[in-house]
């Protein structure tokens, strides 16, 4: 009997590779990775990257995780990151990522949503003891039985992955790399609450094509990753992008501009993956005569609908591709080709690359909904996670598609879909998304005469600022509200101004 075929894993993708050029240099890590988390920095070839992939795999199954469970990541976009991605799919686990700038109720909640059975962290990030988060999180969720992490000094009953790495274990199992098992489980923030969004291997892959064939990635390319990866687009940004054009992946922790040159020209980078405004403001510095080894940027919009009345691209030996991001339900991408530099249009229908071949290779299907919203459909979208719940008084088929809830309209002049309004009632920081309420409760929860708001923000969306008669107190506020550090510094001091 013929065996039926299997799609790809991230980590099938990964032996392919590793098979054609065992020696080529697979990852490397931030340049101030040691600020970052106090560890030393990488340069890992695919072999050395396999090796250690294997470890951290045998000690995931050393410490009973059974195959199709649920392992929590919370990692800055280190070396580390891919190979516990790599090592959890390896040996069939399923990974949820986790936002560095969650609060501990968020992680809470998301662990006891997704019935998780460990947790990775790092020590610190940025000077924030990250492993104390985690176990903190891990005593509210009853399922969590192993919580391990990298880095120095980590808390007693926290497993060291880097001692893992260091013994080489070569226990392993046999799992069948098949792309329509489950690989992620991702978390959005809808008008709903915190919504887990499940996704398969070929979901995940379908998202990296996005980018990748719009963009006309190289293989063999060099790429330089300055997108936080903890998110559907993040991986898409990072490891899935890397693994289809099989060249190297150069991790940067956002953001630091001269850091981002200096790596970009040290490892001759020929594509960034980075926000797209950042991407806009390098443009504005001479991008083209700063960083001369780039020729391909492609640019995250985690505020799409502000596109539109982006700044014309200038650079000439770079083309830039828009990639439209919308929470976790699905992304698109559109090359901008028009000679000033101004935005493609985009059209209601399927969306693909390249776009002037009849035969192209169909990412997914761009619609507006009856309600003026921008619709999504397509192999990396997740209708049934958005689904809503059913309905005995609702005898109307299910969609089959995503609404964003983002407004949209079609311009009559042009036939292209204008998007011109995020969800309402929500804000994102950075990768942080979260309903204006929460803002509104935080800010009250603050006392009299304190002001927590968020600004519009080039880089992120957003921003918090904060404004108080003590800002080392309503810091404190904030954290006993349970809010992550790094949002606190909303209130940090600064010289002769209280408004940050």
């Amino acid at each position: 009997m013929t065996q039926p075929t299997t799609s790809p894993t991230l980590d099938t993708l990964f032996k392919r590779i590793l098979a054609r050029q065992p020696d080529a240099l697979a990852l490397v890590d931030p340049l101030n990775k040691q600020r970052i988390t106090g560890q030393p920095r990488k340069r890992l070839t695919y072999a050395q990257a396999d090796r250690a992939i294997a470890a951290i795999a045998a000690h995931f199954i050393e410490s009973g995780l059974p195959a199709n469970s649920v392992i929590a990541v919370q990692l800055p976009g280190t070396v580390e990151f891919a190979l516990t991605v790599l090592a959890a799919h390896r040996v069939g686990l399923v990974v949820a990522p986790l936002p560095l700038l969650w609060r501990q109720a968020e992680l809470t909640a998301a662990l006891n949503r997704t019935a998780a059975r460990a947790i990775v962290s790092s020590s610190r990030v940025d000077g924030v003891s990250y492993a104390d988060f985690a176990m903190n999180a891990a005593a509210e969720a009853f399922s969590i039985r192993h919580v391990c992490g990298f880095g120095n000094d980590l808390p007693e009953g926290m497993a060291s992955l880097d001692q893992a790495i260091l013994q080489d274990s070569r226990t392993s199992r046999s799992v069948i790399q098949d792309g329509r098992k489950a690989a992620l489980i991702s978390f959005d923030v809808t008008s709903g609450g915190l919504r887990p969004v499940p996704r398969a291997h070929f979901s995940l892959i379908a998202g990296g094509l996005a980018m990748s064939l719009e963009s006309d990635l190289a293989q063999g390319a060099t790429i330089m990753s300055a997108f936080a990866p903890m998110s559907f687009a993040g991986l898409c940004a990072s490891l899935v992008a890397w693994l289809l054009s099989g060249g190297t992946l150069v991790l940067h922790h956002p953001f630091d501009d001269e850091v981002l040159e200096t790596q970009i020209n040290d490892h001759s980078c020929d594509t960034l993956i980075a926000p797209a405004p950042l991407a806009l403001r390098l443009d504005e510095l001479d991008l083209s005569e700063r960083m001369p080894s780039l020729h391909n940027v492609i640019g995250l919009w985690r505020a799409p609908e502000q596109v539109a009345s982006s700044p014309s691209w200038t650079a000439k030996r770079a083309s830039l591709t828009d990639v439209y991001l919308f929470g976790e339900a699905g992304l698109f991408g559109a090359r901008r080709i028009d000679m000033d530099g101004s935005p493609a249009l985009i059209k209601p229908g399927p969306h693909g690359a390249p776009r002037d071949v009849p035969s192209a290779t169909i990412a997914g299907d761009i619609l507006l909904t009856s309600k003026g919203t921008l619709g999504l459909r397509g192999p990396m979208v997740p209708v049934a996670a958005y689904a809503p719940p059913p309905s005995h008084s609702d005898a109307s088929p299910p969609h089959d598609y995503v609404d964003t809830e983002y407004a949209a309209r079609i311009d009559r002049a042009t036939g292209g879909i204008s998007i011109t309004a995020p969800p309402s009632g929500m804000m994102a920081v950075g990768g942080y998304r979260f309903l204006a309420h929460d803002l509104q409760e935080w800010s009250r929860r603050l006392g009299q005469g304190a002001l927590l708001t968020a600004l519009p923000d080039r880089l992120s969306g957003y921003r918090l600022a904060g404004r108080a008669q003590d800002n080392a107190r309503a810091r404190d506020a904030l954290a006993e509200l349970g809010l992550n550090p790094l949002m606190a510094e909303a209130f940090r001091d600064r010289t002769n101004a209280s408004l940050t």
